[in-house]
């Protein structure tokens, strides 16, 4: 929990608090939830809790449907975004499933909750030739030499970048990546997702070309006590981390000109995007990505049309 949720959390009535040390417990034990996750779920319900708690309620039986909606729409009067209330809604309903099937409560009270569906903004995406840019640049860097020898840190942003695009993987996937997650004869990597669900991504030539001058020129020279297995390593031998992972994708993407400003996740929707763009179901590429629902995956049409769109109203003499 954040500072503030903890001082909340602590002013709850006893009850209260109770059940929601539980919860906390079922998120992270039960569900296996991201460390994330679990603070965001943890924050929206004690926030529902402290709500209800002024309304009078001090055991979640006091819950009911009128004070869900009763915090929602005062957070929409507090100027609450659609998406933020949307996943207030959905975090409501996790936690009022959970207390009626641990028997808290005599009935799922949320599940009646209707929410605001968020705005769809179109996420950014590089081009196929802004993409192609990108890795060249970075193998072009990585062939480079200072006093006659390859800097193992340009094989390694080449070996990510090439790998983040080939795959569409997470930037939390690549960088918990071990050595042998990489099946080098078969070109595909073994992915732990979201939720601990294992799943098998295919990756090309150029990106097995990347990784295998990383491993035979790049690595050795970073190896020490804390490498342990991972395939990417950090300046000090560690393991790669999403923070430097995120920041060498955005260094790398500012030197190509007019791309947008993307990180992982923007080459994660590229590689999407230009999987259904070459020709690629969507059955296909949800399990590539690892969505557990085709609707997520469905969001990347709406990409390739708006692009088609763009092309329309620009090329034909009457759009």
């Amino acid at each position: 929990m954040g500072a503030g949720t903890k001082e909340t959390a602590a002013s709850l009535p006893a009850p209260l608090a109770r059940v929601l040390a539980d919860f906390e417990r079922h998120l992270v034990a039960e569900r296996d939830l991201a460390p994330h996750s679990v603070r965001a779920y943890l924050g929206d319900v004690t926030g529902l809790l402290d709500h209800a708690n002024r309304l009078g309620c001090v055991e979640v039986t006091g819950l009911d449907l009128r004070t869900l909606r009763s915090w929602l729409a005062r957070q929409q009067s507090e100027g609450r975004s659609r998406s933020t209330l949307a996943r207030r809604a959905t975090a409501a309903r996790v936690f009022t499933s959970w207390l009626a099937r641990t028997d808290r409560t005599p009935g799922d009270v949320g599940s009646s909750l209707g929410s605001p569906r968020p705005h769809r903004t179109l996420p950014a995406v590089l081009r196929a030739d802004e993409a192609e840019s990108l890795v060249r640049a970075a193998g072009d860097r990585a062939l480079t030499t200072q006093d006659g020898e390859v800097l193992p840190l340009t094989l390694r942003d080449a070996a990510v970048l090439e790998l983040l695009y080939a795959t569409g993987i997470r930037v939390g996937e690549l960088v918990g990546l071990d050595l042998d997650d990489l099946d080098r004869d078969r070109e595909v990597v073994r992915v732990l997702g979201k939720g601990r669900k294992e799943r098998t991504v295919p990756f090309g030539r150029p990106a097995a070309r990347a990784l295998d001058r990383w491993l035979a020129d790049g690595r050795p020279g970073l190896v020490g006590p804390r490498s342990g297995p991972a395939l990417f390593l950090g300046a000090r031998g560690g393991r790669l981390d999403q923070r430097a992972a995120r920041t060498l994708v955005h260094q790398r993407i500012a030197e190509v000109p007019g791309a947008p400003d993307i990180g992982p996740h923007g080459l994660r929707h590229s590689a999407a995007t230009h999987l259904l763009e070459g020709g690629a179901d969507l059955r296909s590429v949800q399990e590539i990505l690892g969505h557990s629902s085709l609707a997520t995956t469905q969001r990347y049409t709406h990409v390739t049309t708006e692009r088609l769109r763009r092309a329309y109203q620009q090329a034909h003499p009457r759009a």
